[in-house]
């Protein structure tokens, strides 16, 4: 599933669309596409791993999923897998295998912009106050909650707690204070890590832990193991890594 930092890059690549109007609408998205027609693209935002395009009088939610994917300019996978085409006079945008949906203004107005780790409204006070009313929660699922740290995925969570030496079923009650806020502090700083790194097609080259087999501290195997009730995997180093329970 994209994270958030890939899903900051999709917005960056659609952008030239932005101010251009809608010619023609297709997929097989279940909803009334002639709505879109006519209309212009008037902003794009996105929230985690959501993308919202919006238009004058509504806005199309798009989440990729696990194997969702798109292209610009040109269709690239067959109609079967095609959700939602828009085509502009320049060019065009396509989503596949992905959710799409649309929202009206009073879903955007509901949405929490300052749980996203990448936005200027990230809120770390209100991300700290959600995780102290989750004691019993582990950091492995804390830092997946799209509620308290949106945009966060799999890779990020898995390099965050290396970084910050926590195992991932460690308790968030159980956390000293400090360990908590470099918790908070380090989702934001590694997703814009992530970002620069996957803008330079060397993100993989930066994994410490994630899906790697030896600890690149101590040189000892590294657990992997699904944890948390996502049942996500996991990859730390017992050594390196303190579990707090």
């Amino acid at each position: 599933m994209p994270e958030g930092p890939s899903i900051i890059l999709m917005k960056e690549n659609l952008q030239k669309f932005v101010g251009k109007k809608v010619l023609e609408v297709s997929g097989n998205a279940k909803f009334d596409k002639e709505i879109l027609e006519k209309k212009i693209l008037r902003e794009i935002r996105t929230f985690g791993k959501q993308t919202y395009l919006i238009f004058d009088e509504t806005a199309v939610r798009i989440h990729l999923l696990m194997f969702g994917t798109y292209s610009i300019d040109e269709q690239t996978k067959p109609d079967q897998q095609l959700r939602l085409s828009l085509i502009f006079k320049d060019g065009g945008i396509y989503f596949y295998t992905c959710n799409v949906k649309l929202a009206d203004s009073e879903f955007l107005s509901k949405i929490d912009w300052e749980a996203d780790v990448m936005s200027n409204a990230w809120n770390p006070e209100k991300a700290e106050k959600k995780l102290k009313t989750n004691p019993g929660m582990m950091v492995c699922d804390a830092l997946m909650n799209q509620d308290i740290f949106s945009g966060v995925g799999n890779i990020i969570k898995n390099e965050v707690l290396f970084r910050i030496a926590v195992q991932p079923e460690s308790l968030i009650g159980n956390l000293p204070s400090k360990k908590l806020k470099e918790l908070i502090a380090e989702a934001r700083n590694y997703s814009f890590d992530f970002l620069k790194w996957k803008r330079d097609f060397v993100l993989k080259q930066h994994w410490l832990v994630h899906t790697k087999s030896t600890c690149p501290i101590c040189g000892e195997k590294l657990v992997k193991k699904q944890t948390g009730l996502g049942k996500r995997r996991s990859f730390y180093c017992e050594k390196d890594q303190k579990l707090y329970q």
